[in-house]
């Protein structure tokens, strides 16, 4: 399967998540990234929401939100995917620089995230 047709497969992003809040600034195309988490006791499991104008840009976030699936905060905060990205996936020597540094700024984003609602 192609990175583009991945990106098909990526949930609608809610309308209400669309601020500038979760917009990632820097990216080459309009991205949004939203990080939640549950609160049940037990349970802090991370879902992860995103959006892009770009079908690429989608194909990647599918792909950066697969590696987070399952996680919860404390391992969201932890964990550091770029290099299996970068050397594994190889999509650094795949893409332009505008877009792999997209993608760190994607990465960024949600460990920032992940980190603010972890340390409440």
């Amino acid at each position: 399967m192609y990175i583009i047709d991945l990106g098909k497969l990526l949930p609608e992003f809610p309308k209400n998540m669309k601020i500038k809040k979760y917009l990632i600034s820097g990216c080459q195309s309009q991205t949004w990234i939203a990080l939640t988490n549950s609160v049940m006791p037990y349970n802090d499991l991370i879902t992860l929401h995103g959006y892009s104008d770009s079908s690429i840009v989608k194909g990647i976030i599918t792909i950066i939100f697969s590696l987070y699936q399952g996680l919860n905060l404390q391992e969201a905060v932890n964990v550091d995917i770029k290099p299996f990205l970068i050397n594994q996936l190889q999509l650094k020597q795949n893409l332009t620089i505008s877009r792999s540094q997209g993608i760190y700024l994607i990465l960024n984003s949600i460990h920032s995230q992940a980190y603010s609602l972890y340390k409440l």
